[in-house]
């Protein structure tokens, strides 16, 4: 088990990677394009974006490194001594916390509101503006929290690298 922990470690970087490009993209570009289309325009996409991401490939990148991270954390803490295991626990934590935590507790409730509106109502012209308003900064913290996990585990792999 020991010697799979560099592997694991490898892994968690590159869905943390995975994950901070497609955040990155939505903050950069995706978001402010759907902000200029007409109120139904812009959430029938972002609707059919939240249906269409739902596919294995997204799952495996981003349950498989929540999981890749539980396990590393849990590592990290039984392994504290060993090189490398304080930034396991930090990248597993950032990803756990600012990716997953934060994904289920503020752009699922907000993408499930968005889903339940009818686009061309009133009702749904004042709903995406509040959901633009407070989608983008949650998606910002987890760009910004996977690029964290990212250099953290980056940095726990040179560890173990040279030990």
């Amino acid at each position: 088990m020991i010697a799979l922990i560099p592997l694991l470690t490898l892994l968690a970087a590159l869905g943390s990677g995975l994950m901070a490009g497609l955040f990155f993209a939505f903050s950069s570009f995706i978001m402010t394009a759907l902000a200029k289309l007409p109120p139904e325009h812009g959430i029938a996409a972002m609707n059919s974006i939240n249906v269409t991401i739902l596919n294995a490939t997204f799952g495996l990148a981003f349950f498989g490194t929540a999981l890749l991270c539980l396990g590393l954390g849990i590592a990290s803490v039984l392994r504290w001594a060993e090189p490398g295991s304080a930034w396991l626990l930090v990248g597993s934590v950032l990803y756990l916390a600012g990716v997953i935590v934060v994904t289920m507790a503020f752009n699922v409730p907000l993408n499930d509101a968005l889903a339940a509106v009818s686009p061309a109502s009133p009702e749904g012209a004042a709903l995406w503006t509040r959901y633009l308003a407070e989608w983008l900064p949650w998606n910002h913290v987890r760009t910004f929290a996977n690029m964290g996990a990212l250099i953290a585990f980056i940095l726990a792999y040179g560890r173990q690298a040279t030990a």
